[in-house]
């Protein structure tokens, strides 16, 4: 039988109904997202020091999928259509995305990266790979795998 807290009952929720596992999973995560708003904040200022910290998402997802209608990519950040299309206006002034027909519906335009957008991007990425290689030099690869894995399984459950 599993035990939690420092009581010593058995069950999930031992010390008046607080279940420590997940607090300390809350608290885990509540630092790892803070380290990464500051993180994606300085990727962001690599790629351009005029770029919002927000916008660089919008660079790491037209980099996975390749080109993308505005509205699908609000629909996916969970942002308005006004919103999606400032931050896309300022991407477009940095010249790092651009608008193109969408060949399936000429009414629609599709956003790409850049060639200059691509290029800045993936060296920013490529930087912020090797300093995860540094900081995990240590561990096993399994282990890192096993973290992949179950980041994946917690972001697909949250997607669904």
């Amino acid at each position: 039988m599993h035990k939690s807290g420092t009581s010593g009952e058995a069950g999930p929720q031992a010390d008046n109904g607080v279940d420590h596992e997940f607090l300390a999973l809350e608290r885990e995560l509540a630092v790892f997202l803070r380290r990464a708003r500051a993180s994606s904040g300085e990727m962001a200022r690599e790629v351009h020091p005029e770029l919002e910290p927000a916008a660089y998402g919008l660079l790491v997802r037209l980099d996975e999928t390749g080109p993308q209608r505005a509205t699908d990519l609000a629909v996916y950040f969970g942002v308005g259509k006004a919103t999606m299309s400032r931050q896309l206006h300022a991407l477009e002034e940095l010249g790092l995305v651009t608008r193109e027909p969408d060949p399936a519906d000429g009414r629609a335009s599709l956003v790409r990266l850049t060639e200059e957008g691509l290029a800045r991007f993936r060296r920013v990425r490529d930087a912020r790979r090797d300093r995860y290689v540094r900081k995990l030099a240590g561990w096993d690869r399994g282990e890192i795998a096993e973290l992949a894995r179950l980041l994946h399984q917690l972001n697909a459950r949250a997607e669904s």
